[in-house]
């Protein structure tokens, strides 16, 4: 009676656990019974997904925003601002203005690593469009410009170096100003008043972020040093920069400027305020750096949680195996093979990692979802952020619990082999 019992409970007819619905309904019935295994077990596979695809979006996000902001224009360029001295030189007084000239453009331009290079004039007007009006910065550049501030003509096109050349009355609006003044209507081919003059529109571009929040209209640099800019001086020169590839290399860059600007305008080089530089291209490789440091901080993190899983799994698969070998036992004292009962423990280690997983891989896309629409809807789009898009790649996230599921397996094995090398006799007598 005895024997037909443990027959019935331990039965090995089938040559694999895998085999048929029996195999795994006693797998299930096992992690049913110790509910309070499975759970623990559980969770430290769910919990250590959920917290890698957490991080790993948390950096995903950091860079994207970083990079969005970058892209409002291009990575190598420079800025370089009129002030005010601080510090006297050759009999000069302290205090003296260091608006530019042409003249500034030219040393500019002279410098081996610079390349495209436009002078910024911005005085607010007021542009009209028959009875509709507004108040905006209108721009005097020159063509270069469109590409250092990375715009995105969407209609028609930029100003042009015949433009430039021959002071041409042309205006390219931004959108803003397009459904403002003209209603839904198309701006191309039409004149609008700047001022008292008339220019006619040659280009529509989509509004990005500018530091004054504003939407602008822009003309020709020389057009507008002709008809609003009588004393000829301006206060902004933008360029781009080549072959600068260190912080170092762009920081002699900047002391090369100042000095060649220095002498140029009559003030000290070593002046603090005189010309304030904003060097984008050291700001870029100095955040890459970050990111860089940023990165290695998550996959330490990251696999420090993985580690802190595996072990979770290691240390309950070991329990599990202890509170069955008795039944391993049993099993192999009736005919089962070693291979079944190993196949056993690997299939409950494969079914726990691989449901908790994908619950902790569910949880952390969601989470990372959520927040990246909690982002889109909180988000001026022609705004500054630090924080964009925090999602990851999938492959990302089913890497991730293809190793947990992985490490499951090997931490069932290793226990489950050592376990059923015992003989039959000696493991009916552990407790």
């Amino acid at each position: 009676m005895v024997k037909k019992d443990i027959n019935s409970k331990y039965s090995t007819n089938q040559k694999s656990p895998l085999r048929g619905a029996g195999g795994l309904s006693e797998i299930f019935s096992s992690l049913k019974h110790n509910k309070l295994r499975t759970a623990l077990t559980g969770f430290a596979v769910a919990w250590g997904i959920f917290i890698l695809i957490v991080l790993l979006s948390a950096g995903n996000g950091l860079r994207n925003g970083i990079e969005s902001t970058f892209s409002g224009r291009m990575t190598n360029s420079v800025q370089i601002y009129s002030a005010v001295t601080s510090i006297p030189y050759k009999g000069l007084k302290v205090g003296r203005s260091t608006a530019f000239s042409e003249k500034e453009l030219d040393v500019v331009a002279a410098m081996p690593e610079t390349g495209g290079l436009t002078g910024i004039i911005t005085i607010d007007q007021i542009v009209s469009f028959g009875a509709e009006y507004g108040a905006y910065s209108m721009r005097g550049v020159q063509p270069a410009y469109e590409q250092i501030l990375n715009l995105d003509v969407q209609k028609g096109r930029f100003i042009n170096d015949l433009d430039e050349q021959r002071q041409n009355k042309v205006v390219v609006l931004d959108n803003l100003v397009e459904r403002t003044l003209f209603k839904g209507e198309c701006a191309l081919g039409k004149f609008v008043k700047i001022g008292s003059l008339m220019f006619r529109v040659v280009g529509v571009n989509t509004l990005r972020y500018e530091s004054n929040g504003r939407a602008n209209v822009y003309i020709p640099f020389s057009t507008a040093q002709a008809i609003f800019n009588s004393n000829k001086k301006f206060y902004r020169i933008t360029f781009a920069v080549h072959g600068l590839e260190t912080v170092e290399e762009n920081e002699a860059f900047n002391q090369r400027l100042k000095t060649n600007l220095a002498k140029s305008m009559n003030f000290d080089p070593n002046d603090p305020r005189a010309i304030p530089i904003w060097n984008r291209q050291k700001d870029y490789i100095e955040t890459q750096k970050i990111f860089g440091a940023i990165n290695i901080f998550v996959a330490i993190i990251g696999i420090f949680t993985l580690i802190a899983g595996v072990v979770g799994i290691s240390n309950i698969m070991l329990v599990s195996v202890k509170e069955r070998t008795r039944e391993f036992g049993i099993r192999k004292a009736i005919g089962a093979p070693p291979r079944s009962i190993l196949w056993s423990v690997i299939l409950e280690a494969v079914i726990i990692t691989a449901i908790f997983g994908y619950i902790g891989l569910v949880l952390g896309v969601g989470v990372t979802e959520l927040a990246n629409t909690l982002l889109q809807q909180n988000t001026n789009p022609n705004g500054m952020t630090i924080f964009k898009n925090p999602t990851i790649g999938i492959g990302y996230a089913f890497a991730a619990t293809g190793i947990m599921i992985i490490a499951g397996v090997i931490a069932g094995y290793i226990p489950a082999r050592r376990a059923v090398k015992i003989k039959p006799i000696e493991a009916m007598r552990e407790e």
